[in-house]
């Protein structure tokens, strides 16, 4: 018999309980079992890389150990590309049913029905759930995973027929017991993909049907302390209190950076002896400037009109124009993790909120040839009065230049005094994994 595999923290695709440290995912969203159990259709969404995959496949593989739910999680990815196309989209979805359940290791009888019925474009997806759900000796629950994936006619065409067939079974017609479309957006922004206005009421819309819409939350400090113990009992190695708690003050439980720091010192960085608050801040540092994926995925969000008009006052420390739209973007701007909630207006967490300046820098730096280490005299404090100074000289220089660039107009500003900033940042990510920068250089 093999030895068990040593587990790691992970930071891409879905967890896994044999290979990787991670929290018991279905107590960290409790309502969704109860609505599932009430035969209810809903909304389950979170920005990306906070967990909502595991959820739905540890969800889905607990309801079926009960014995009397057959329920099935499934990804729209592939039926992105169908674009309109609903024919092509329906096809794909049910293949990618078909592929699932041949996964599952369920019994013959639980499986959907080889081949699907055979039936004109727009009806098969409804047709076909209804003959497995009339065969199976169980309830049939889905969970649908990158539900907003599905573009334009597909979306709505798919979820008007899931529609039709939640309405039929009060008449006897077999359809399944429960649904959960999950992905990035709330319902409001589903509305908005297919055409329709987020405050419009319409009894025949296929959204009429969906009882709630949850929100999967980030990690809280004490979770992070349970996840990171996790380790600690592998290993021996131990996180200090004020290293969890530092975790928890830079990401705000944001569940990918809190993998992705102690991915970075267990692993990458090697650290070996007691993780401390200086391990800590190495790795966000040298997270920021590696720019994962998931953070340069976030960068790319920016140009995003809707992002913009939320994210470019915030930078700029000014007063938005408010109306109607603008709550909107503000709540499609949370709903894509930027931001920390939908009153104050703040970035996520500070990870982000530098990797945002940075980006919105990067511009500006090409033109920044002072050397960083220059602002920071010997005893680590920063020399603030040189840095305004030079910084007065260098706006003079280039700021026509600078102001040029399509929106977020004051990053320039911001981003031109990081000398000041960069000097620890870089003294950090060039220190050793075990040797902390210097004690006085803090970071912005």
């Amino acid at each position: 018999m093999r030895p068990p595999r040593a587990k790691y923290f992970n930071t891409t695709g879905p967890c896994d309980p044999r290979l990787h440290y991670m929290l018991p995912p279905t107590p960290r969203l409790p309502e969704a079992r109860a609505l599932i159990e009430m035969d209810r259709y809903f909304v389950l969404h979170a920005p990306r890389q906070t967990g909502k995959t595991t959820m739905l496949d540890t969800l889905a593989s607990e309801l079926t150990a009960q014995g009397d739910i057959a329920a099935l999680s499934f990804s729209c990815e592939r039926a992105k590309v169908a674009g309109d196309d609903v024919g092509w989209a329906e096809e794909m979805l049910l293949d990618s049913i078909r592929q699932a359940a041949a996964q599952s290791g369920w019994p013959k009888k639980l499986l959907p029905p080889d081949p699907w019925p055979q039936i004109r474009p727009g009806s098969q997806f409804i047709k076909a759930l209804s003959e497995w759900c009339r065969h199976s000796p169980r309830r049939v629950v889905l969970l649908i995973d990158e539900i907003d994936a599905l573009q334009g006619d597909s979306l709505v065409s798919i979820l008007s027929q899931l529609r039709d067939g939640h309405n039929a079974r009060h008449k006897g017609h077999p359809f399944p017991a429960s649904v959960v479309l999950c992905g990035l957006r709330d319902l409001r922004d589903y509305k908005i993909a297919s055409g329709s206005t987020p405050d419009q009421f319409n009894p025949a819309s296929p959204f009429n049907i969906l009882a709630d819409s949850l929100r999967l939350g980030d990690f809280t400090a004490d979770q992070i302390a349970e996840l990171y113990d996790q380790h600690t009992q592998a290993t021996g190695q131990e996180f200090t209190k004020d290293a969890v708690d530092r975790v928890h003050e830079l990401t705000q439980g944001q569940p990918w950076l809190v993998n992705a720091l102690a991915h970075e010192i267990t692993f990458k960085m090697g650290v070996t002896d007691t993780i401390t608050v200086e391990s800590v801040d190495v790795a966000k540092e040298r997270l920021i400037r590696a720019r994962s994926t998931h953070l340069d995925s976030l960068a790319a969000r920016l140009q995003d009109p809707r992002v913009m008009r939320v994210i470019e006052p915030i930078v700029a420390g000014i007063s938005p124009d408010t109306d109607m739209s603008f709550d909107h973007a503000v709540s499609y701007v949370h709903d894509l993790g930027l931001i920390r909630d939908t009153r104050t207006l703040d970035i996520a967490n500070p990870i982000y909120q530098e990797v945002l300046l940075r980006v919105l820098g990067d511009r500006t730096e090409r033109f920044v040839r002072a050397d960083p280490h220059s602002f920071v005299p010997p005893d680590g404090r920063f020399d603030l009065t040189r840095v305004l100074e030079e910084f007065v000289v260098f706006w003079r220089e280039h700021d026509e230049v600078l102001t040029q660039q399509e929106g977020y107009h004051e990053a320039p500003a911001r981003s031109s005094s990081w000398p000041s900033c960069t000097a620890s940042s870089t003294a950090a990510a060039n220190s050793t994994a075990n040797t902390p920068p210097a004690a006085n250089a803090s970071t912005c």
